[in-house]
């Protein structure tokens, strides 16, 4: 499937102050789907966690085999009713691994059918300076294969919140072919403040690619705060879109190619390259 250079293609981000149940997401989705159709959006890229928020992340196995599946079947016919193309990331998948799941995002076509998932590589187990702990290993298991897949918007390499912080995987990706990344994130405020522009703006520019962050944002039930600032940033680094901190709400920005091609022959960081 290719781009179409001489009418550049819209790509929404979603933004959401994610509740603890897809009932309570579930609408908002659909809303932010429907305005993001209405925008003239080809495709559509939903935050991480985007099936719940919980107040306890040992909650997400549960979900995994109770919630997911029909979170899943609600997505595809969706993506089919607005004839939307949509990267739903992430929910929880059971795996065959007891007290363990996946975080999965799709990509869903217009006709509702799931074309591509990838499973998070890179897993959030960190301290922060506030003596904040996370632990994501203790609930999911990483992933272990990095995806591109062809969209009607180009081809694109998929992410996930901190994958952002690892350069490595963004390279295989371009190497793959990929000229845009789609990473679905739900980073916290103190690291989001830190850290969410620099390396999305980073991982832009050293690829000459765009960067599509959909995010969350805002306090959950956990008790946890979102960053939010979902961004689309061009191959130059550009800030094309950045929600702030608004809750539930939709943006887009066309994605150029010939702007990008141009980019690639004035600019060509991907062949001057020297160190495998």
């Amino acid at each position: 499937m290719q781009h179409r250079e001489e009418a550049p293609a819209k790509v929404a981000v979603v933004q959401i102050n994610g509740r603890a149940r897809w009932s309570d997401n579930r609408p908002v989705v659909e809303r932010l789907l429907r305005a993001a159709a209405v925008e003239g959006a080809t495709m559509v890229a939903l935050p991480e966690n985007l099936l719940a928020m919980p107040a306890d992340p040992r909650e997400f196995v549960e979900m995994s085999t109770r919630d997911t599946p029909g979170a899943v079947a609600d997505l595809c016919a969706l993506a089919a009713r607005f004839r939307l193309w949509l990267v739903a990331g992430t929910l929880p998948f059971a795996v065959d691994e007891p007290g363990r799941v996946a975080a999965r995002s799709l990509v869903i076509d217009a006709d509702g059918a799931i074309v591509a998932h990838y499973d998070k590589i890179h897993l959030f187990d960190v301290v922060l300076d506030d003596g904040a702990s996370y632990r994501e290993s203790a609930t999911f298991r990483a992933g272990e294969t990095p995806v591109v897949v062809d969209t009607p918007v180009g081809r694109l390499g998929m992410a996930t919140c901190f994958d952002l912080r690892f350069p490595e995987l963004f390279r295989n990706l371009v190497e793959r072919g990929a000229d845009w990344f789609c990473l679905p994130s739900a980073f916290t405020r103190a690291t989001g403040q830190a850290h969410w522009h620099v390396l999305a703006r980073a991982r832009a520019i050293e690829n000459s690619a765009w960067v599509v962050a959909p995010a969350q944002v805002g306090k959950h039930a956990d008790g946890r705060e979102t960053y939010g600032h979902s961004l689309i940033v061009d191959p130059w680094g550009e800030v094309l879109v950045d929600c702030g901190d608004s809750p539930d709400t939709v943006a887009t920005a066309r994605l150029d190619y010939g702007r990008l091609a141009d980019l690639r022959a004035r600019f060509p960081v991907r062949d001057l390259r020297q160190l495998e």
